[in-house]
């Protein structure tokens, strides 16, 4: 790499942020840019390992150590060519992503790993700055049709992967804006919409065409895409979330955390939302079931909106505050990870079992627990069993169910097509065809591998379009 002892002279600068104070006052972004030199240095720290792990790491497979010695040496477009070379939307990845490959950076046995996540977004943010980032047209034009369903991260790098191919592509979208998830569920705080906005201007300018309030099997019929597309991509997401069927269920203010995040995205773009149906967590005990990145969202928003408190439960055992290398690296580690939002205000409990919800009036008041424990049986598996005389109740004014999605939605098009399922309920597509068992019908991101990371959606649908191209034409150019 461009300075050998780099690693060893400079030490790892990230980012920083508003004050907690200041952040919470408002929804927009709230990252402070690091300034290109300071960048630029920590591109130097990139060792020349022999190995680079980090590929390992990353999803998508981005040649880190390059763009990084590119960054270093002050290329920064050749590094944002590099960059885009295997991911569509690095500025999504650089602001939402856990960067796994930092956990597997060779630096990280030392936890100090190269700021690979600050890096990534500052080329790609410095790139839209410099006006480097253009529309890629297509030097040829086939006579190919491609339907993709769904707008997120997997249905967007798909579709923009197969107009740079030539097909003529268009995108189908049941809200009435693109983005899927990324633009309904993401909090502004974390990623502002503008990012997507651009994105569709460039895909557009490309030959994309977006259609919105548009769902098919509902109102665009799947025998009018058979008819008039050479082959279908189905990236419509992981949307059926998990439920908590105990006693008072159904109660009012308990709600699914998507219905609650999905109405602040609306009031932040300017959409008024009906006074009937508004969740709102101001002068609000709330308590957010789940302890992943959805509920970790739940509690920025509910800290912006001015709760009185927000506490957030985890049916799991507290992961440890250090993983033990030894044992995890360069593997992704389970350990207690504390996000902007919870710094922002949050009580945190763990091994909480809900039993059960009372109410006055119709409305949630309590929510009743249970601590719980977990050991392994003879076959090795982990179970749960409850501790005795442990029961307790936390007051509830708001309960927001952020436990994950199962699956996609069946009632529609998927039980109309008749496509197979796996076990759990996702379309059934291999890795590398991503075929269907009905024909010319493709499946990639969170419907066919279940709920994941934003990374792995791109990764889907950029090798989704490379089987689509190759089914249409017999073979591919497209990168993987």
């Amino acid at each position: 790499m461009g300075k050998a002892t780099g690693f060893m002279e400079l030490d790892r600068v990230e980012r920083d942020y508003e004050t907690v104070e200041d952040r919470i006052k408002h929804f927009k972004e709230f990252m402070i840019p690091l300034d290109p030199k300071e960048v630029s240095k920590q591109g130097a720290r990139c060792m020349d390992c022999g190995i680079p792990y980090c590929h390992q790491g990353c999803p998508v497979n981005n040649l880190i150590p390059d763009w990084n010695d590119m960054v270093y040496s002050g290329k920064w477009k050749e590094a944002l060519d590099l960059l885009h070379s295997t991911n569509n939307f690095p500025e999504f990845t650089g602001r939402i992503c856990p960067a796994p490959c930092e956990a597997s950076c060779t630096l990280n046995i030392t936890d100090n790993p190269v700021a690979i996540k600050t890096i990534e977004c500052s080329v790609v943010d410095r790139g839209w700055e410099e006006g480097w980032i253009k529309p890629q047209l297509s030097l040829k034009h086939t006579d190919k049709k491609v339907a993709v369903i769904g707008s997120g991260p997997s249905g967007l790098a798909c579709a923009q992967q197969l107009a740079r191919a030539g097909h003529a592509v268009v995108v189908f979208e049941k809200n009435e804006r693109i983005g899927g998830l990324l633009r309904i569920g993401i909090p502004d705080f974390k990623m502002e919409k503008t990012l997507i906005d651009r994105r569709m201007a460039q895909m557009q300018s490309e030959g994309v065409e977006f259609r919105v309030n548009s769902h098919v099997g509902k109102n665009i019929s799947i025998d009018s895409l058979n008819k008039n597309f050479d082959a279908i991509a189905f990236c419509g997401g992981s949307e059926h979330p998990r439920d908590l069927p105990v006693v008072g269920r159904e109660l009012s203010g308990i709600h699914f955390a998507m219905e609650f995040l999905s109405q602040q995205n609306d009031r932040v773009s300017g959409k008024i939302v009906n006074a009937d149906i508004e969740i709102l967590a101001k002068g609000k005990n709330v308590l957010v079931i789940g302890g992943g990145d959805t509920g970790s969202d739940c509690v920025g928003t509910s800290n912006r909106q001015g709760a009185k408190s927000v506490t957030q439960l985890e049916l799991l055992d507290q992961p440890p505050e250090k993983e033990n290398k030894a044992l995890t690296w360069p593997n992704w580690p389970m350990k207690l990870r504390t996000s902007t939002s919870h710094q922002e205000g949050c009580e945190r409990n763990w091994s909480v079992l809900t039993k059960s919800f009372d109410g006055n009036d119709g409305k949630v008041t309590k929510l009743n627990c249970v601590n719980v424990e977990w050991s392994k049986d003879d076959d090795g598996k982990m179970t749960m069993s409850e501790i005795t005389d442990s029961e307790f109740s936390f007051e509830a004014d708001l309960v927001l169910l952020a436990m994950g999605f199962v699956h996609p939605i069946h009632e529609g098009l998927i039980k109309d097509l008749g496509v197979k399922l796996t076990s759990s309920g996702n379309l059934e597509a291999d890795e590398v065809k991503y075929k269907t068992s009905i024909d010319k019908f493709f499946a990639a991101g969170d419907s066919r591998r279940g709920q994941s990371l934003v990374v792995w959606a791109i990764k889907e649908g950029r090798q989704c379009a490379y089987s689509i191209d190759e089914y249409l034409m017999g073979k591919s150019e497209l990168p993987k």
